[in-house]
């Protein structure tokens, strides 16, 4: 929330819980995370989801980016995976300032935190758009697709994306700042009092983020199923797999956290516990995000018993590449399929 010096009082949200600002200080409690058990859960929680996400990340940078062919496919996967490994590696600041509660890591680190989440949420929401689109366009335009799919070009997408979400990933380095108090220095949002910084950045990064990604995700795949429930593919439940349970996880975890980011700018209209505690679910629902990808790629093959007896590391590699094949498949039967039809026209 905004640190405002023109009321007595207002709410300020320090990343893990509100403090009420005043014009002089900011009263703060001695820390009583590990006593309560909500506040224990949720640190269980995000420890759990940086041991796994960061393990799985690296393991899926490891067979995509050296294991496997450089493929279109490998390059998005090989991509989240990036984003969701530098993630993780920044948890352990959010984990040792929420069992604290004070901000010991200094100004720097206050701004960077903050900018790799929103990097993170940024570049994940992106490259799905990316991958939604071009799936939807093998489908469309299967013979341009085959033809222009290479992989300068996806590298040269990823670029893109990348650089686009740390644009929109700024703010967090100009209005986030450490605020020092009754011998504690806590890490909080810095919006200037009388201007619209603070609607403006969340309204920005609910749209930019979430919304307007979604639309374009469900318009590709509305077009990807009536294609496809008009060609020879109609029957098969394999294509886009992966790529519809990539989304919808990634729908239901970043879903609550900007419901409660954009009721937070209201904050003196809802009950301060509800605030606190949405966020701090929502905040981790986001984080657990950044592990379900890779525990998705290994499952989610044809046969989830036989997944069970091979190797963790072969299942992987398998579940990317069978993805690639289908479409490939696709674009084959589809190319071959227009070449016969241009013959009677």
């Amino acid at each position: 929330m905004d640190v405002s010096y023109e009321y007595d009082e207002d709410y300020v949200y320090n990343g893990t819980e509100f403090e009420i600002a005043t014009e002089e200080r900011i009263i703060q409690h001695p820390p009583t995370c590990l006593k309560e058990a909500s506040c224990v859960c949720v640190v269980v929680i995000s420890v759990v989801i940086f041991l796994l996400g960061f393990s799985g990340n690296a393991l899926v940078i490891w067979i995509s980016g050296f294991k496997m062919k450089k493929t279109v496919n490998t390059i998005w996967y090989l991509s989240l995976a990036i984003s969701d490994f530098v993630f993780c590696t920044f948890l352990p600041f959010n984990i040792a300032s929420t069992v604290m509660e004070e901000w010991i890591f200094g100004r720097f680190m206050c701004k960077s935190v903050p900018f790799v989440m929103f990097l993170n949420m940024f570049s994940s929401i992106f490259l799905l758009v990316v991958i939604s689109v071009d799936r939807c366009v093998s489908v469309m335009c299967p013979v341009w697709a085959q033809n222009q799919r290479t992989v300068k070009k996806a590298s040269f997408t990823v670029v893109t994306a990348w650089l686009l979400a740390s644009a929109m990933s700024v703010p967090s380095t100009i209005f986030r700042d450490v605020s020092h108090s009754l011998n504690k220095t806590t890490c909080i949002n810095n919006y200037p009092s009388g201007d619209n910084s603070h609607k403006s950045v969340a309204l920005s990064r609910a749209l930019v983020g979430f919304v307007i990604p979604f639309v374009i995700i469900i318009l590709c795949y509305s077009i990807i199923i009536i294609k496809l429930q008009s060609s020879r593919m109609a029957k098969s439940k394999k294509p886009f797999k992966v790529m519809t349970a990539l989304i919808a996880t990634f729908f239901i975890c970043w879903l609550p956290y900007h419901v409660f980011i954009l009721l937070e700018m209201n904050h003196q209209l809802y009950d301060h516990t509800i605030l606190t505690s949405g966020l701090k679910i929502g905040t981790s629902l986001a984080a657990a995000n950044s592990f379900l990808n890779p525990v998705l790629y290994v499952f989610m093959g044809k046969d989830f018993k036989k997944s069970l007896r091979s190797t963790l590391v072969s299942r992987l590699k398998n579940a990317i590449a069978e993805d690639g094949q289908t479409v490939s498949r696709y674009l084959s039967r589809s190319s071959s399929v227009d070449a016969r039809a241009s013959t009677h026209i």
